[in-house]
C-alpha cells in the first residue's frame, strides 16, 4: 500500500516508491525545559530569516503530510539548509528499512530550514537525490508542487527528469513562454524542434556551430535529429561515459539507443516505459528495487510477465520466482520447500532478499516446512512487515535467530549475545540513549538532522564499527522511530548472516 494514491499507478516511465509510515512512531522525546530570563543577552541584531510573500518557500514543498509520515513539520526548521543539503546527498543507508526512511524524509512536507530562500537549496538537494536513486516520478511530482518553471535551477531539473520519464513537451512549452529559464543552446534547439519550429531549430544550430558555442557531440546528435538525410550512412556517434538526459534521448531518437545498465539508476526509468525489451525491463526493475525505488509488487509483476525463454542470470531468477509463487498458490509444502531453496540464493545474489520476504514472508509463515527450508522461511517471515507476529510464533529459537526474534518483539535478548554485531544491536534495546552529539541536536530541535546523522552512523556500524550501531539504533528509538529501528536491526542481522549486505 503506497503512501499516496498516484504512487500505485501503472503508467509513467518510473516505478512508484514504497513509502510506509512508521506505525510505532511516537514523536521525539521532549527536551528539558530551559530556565532562561526573558531578557536579551546582547545588543546585537539577531539573524532574521526572510521569505517572499504570496507563496510557500520552495524548500517546504513535499508530497507526504505529517499524518502519513508521523514526523513533525518542524523536522528541518532549526537546522541550516547548507547543513542538511549535503547530508541528504551523501548518506548511504545500509539496509532497506533506512532507504525507506530516507525516501520519507525526501518527500515529507516540512517547514523550511534556516537560510532557505528562492534558491531552494534543500529542494534541489532532495530532487538530485531522488534522481540519483532512480525515483523519477516522485521527483517530478515535487517539481509540480514547487513549480518547475519558477527558476532556472528548478527548470533544469524539470527538463532532465521529464526527458528521463519520456515526456519533454511541458518543459519546452514553459521555456517558449519564459526564454530566460535556460540559456543552454542544445536545450533550446531541442525544444524548438519538439514544439514543431524546425526551421528556427536548424537556424540556431547552424549559428551555434559556426560560432563554436556548442560541443561537437551535441552538434552531431542534433544534426542527425533535425536533418537525418544529411548524415545517411555516417558512422555512429561515440557515446559519452556519462550522457546527459538530452543526449540519452537524442541517441535514442537517431536510432543509436544507449544501454542503461552502465548508466546511473535514473536512466533505468527509461527501460520501464514499455519501449524496451523484457530483459531490459527486468534488469531495470531489479536495480530500482534494491534501494526501494520500486515496490515489491511491481517487481513481481515484471517477473511474472511471461515465461523465461532463456537461462542464466536474470532468467534463472524469473524461473525461480515463478516456480516459488506457483508452489505457494498451491499450498503444498512438498513443493514450497524445494522452490524456496531454489529462489532464496537467486534473490540473495541479486540483493533482493527483503523484497522477496515482503512479497512472500507472511504466507511462508503459515506453511510447515522441513530443515533448511523451514529456517529460510523463518528468516523471510522476520524480514516481512509482520516481523513481530513471526517472532512470537517461533518455538525456542537459538543463536542469532534468538537475538533477531527478541529485537523483533522489542525485547532485550536474554542472555545477551556474544558476537560483536549482535551485542551492539542488543545494547540499543538495553540502554536506548542517543550519543551526546545527537542528543544535543535533539535538544536543539534539529530532529531531521539527528535522523540523517543516525543513518550515517548505522552505515559506519554495518561496515565494522559496531559501537556506531548501538548509537544509531538508540537514536532512532529515542525519536520514536521504533518500527524503523527494529526493521533495520532485523535486516542487518539476517542479511549479514546470509552474506547479503551491500
Amino acid at each position: 500500500m503506497s503512501a499516496i494514491d498516484w504512487l500505485n499507478g501503472q503508467g509513467g516511465g518510473n516505478a512508484p516508491l514504497v513509502l510506509r509510515p512508521d506505525p510505532l512512531f511516537q514523536g521525539p522525546r521532549p527536551a528539558a525545559p530551559r530556565d532562561e530570563p526573558p531578557v536579551a543577552s546582547s545588543g546585537t541584531r539577531p539573524e532574521v530569516d526572510v521569505s517572499p510573500l504570496g507563496g510557500p518557500v520552495p524548500d517546504a514543498v513535499g508530497l507526504l503530510p505529517t499524518s502519513v509520515t508521523g514526523l513533525p513539520r518542524g523536522l528541518w526548521q532549526n537546522s541550516e539548509a547548507e547543513t542538511i543539503a549535503p547530508l541528504l546527498t551523501e548518506v548511504e543507508p545500509a539496509v532497506p528499512a533506512l532507504w525507506a526512511l530516507l525516501y520519507t524524509l525526501l518527500l515529507a512536507e516540512a517547514d523550511a530550514p534556516r537560510g532557505s530562500g528562492e534558491d531552494a537549496t534543500l529542494l534541489l538537494a532532495r530532487l538530485d537525490r531522488l534522481r540519483a536513486e532512480g525515483a523519477v516520478d516522485p521527483a517530478l511530482a515535487l517539481l509540480e508542487r514547487a513549480g518547475g518553471d519558477s527558476s532556472p535551477a528548478l527548470f533544469e531539473r524539470w527538463f532532465d527528469l521529464s526527458l528521463l520519464s519520456g515526456n519533454g513537451t511541458e518543459p519546452c512549452e514553459a521555456l517558449k513562454a519564459q526564454p530566460d529559464l535556460s540559456d543552454d543552446l542544445p536545450t533550446r534547439i531541442y525544444c524548438d524542434a519538439r514544439l514543431g519550429d524546425w526551421d528556427h531549430a536548424v537556424t540556431v544550430l547552424g549559428t551555434a556551430r559556426a560560432l563554436g558555442r556548442i560541443n561537437g557531440r551535441d552538434v552531431e546528435l542534433l544534426t542527425r535529429y533535425l536533418e537525418p538525410s544529411l548524415v545517411d550512412g555516417a558512422d555512429p556517434v561515440p557515446p559519452p561515459a556519462q550522457p546527459t538526459p538530452l543526449q540519452f534521448r537524442l541517441f535514442e531518437m537517431v536510432g543509436e539507443a544507449l544501454p542503461t545498465q552502465p548508466l546511473p539508476p535514473a536512466f533505468a526509468a527509461a527501460d520501464l516505459s514499455g519501449n524496451s525489451g523484457w530483459r531490459a525491463q527486468l534488469l531495470a526493475a531489479e536495480r530500482l528495487a534494491r534501494h526501494g525505488a520500486l515496490e515489491p509488487n511491481r517487481l513481481l509483476g515484471y517477473y511474472s510477465d511471461r515465461r523465461a525463454a532463456a537461462s542464466g542470470g536474470v532468467w534463472d531468477r524469473v524461473a525461480a520466482v515463478q516456480k516459488f509463487d506457483s508452489a505457494l498458490d498451491g499450498g503444498r509444502a512438498d513443493l514450497v520447500g524445494p522452490a524456496l531453496l531454489e529462489v532464496w540464493p537467486q534473490m540473495r545474489s541479486a540483493g533482493l532478499l527483503v523484497p522477496l520476504a515482503e512479497l512472500f514472508g507472511t504466507r511462508l509463515a503459515e506453511i510447515e516446512l522441513d530443515d533448511r527450508a523451514q529456517a529460510l522461511a523463518q528468516k523471510a517471515a522476520l524480514l516481512s512487515t509482520d516481523y513481530e507476529t513471526a517472532a512470537r510464533a517461533l518455538d525456542a529459537p537459538s543463536g542469532r535467530l534468538a537475538t533477531t526474534a527478541a529485537i523483533a518483539r522489542g525485547d532485550v535478548p536474554d542472555p545477551m549475545p556474544d558476537t560483536a554485531i549482535e551485542a551492539a544491536v542488543a545494547r540499543a534495546w538495553d540502554d536506548p540513549s542517543p550519543p551526546p552529539a545527537l542528543a544535543r541536536l535533539l535538544q536543539q530541535g534539529k530532529l531531521g538532522e539527528a535522523i540523517l546523522r543516525a543513518m550515517a552512523l548505522f552505515s559506519f556500524g554495518a561496515a565494522g564499527n559496531h559501537a556506531n550501531l548501538t548509537e544509531a539504533l538508540a537514536t532512532l528509538r529515542a525519536v520514536g522511530l521504533e518500527d524503523t529501528a527494529r526493521r533495520a536491526a532485523i535486516q542487518l542481522l539476517i542479511l549479514d548472516d546470509e552474506g547479503a549486505l551491500r
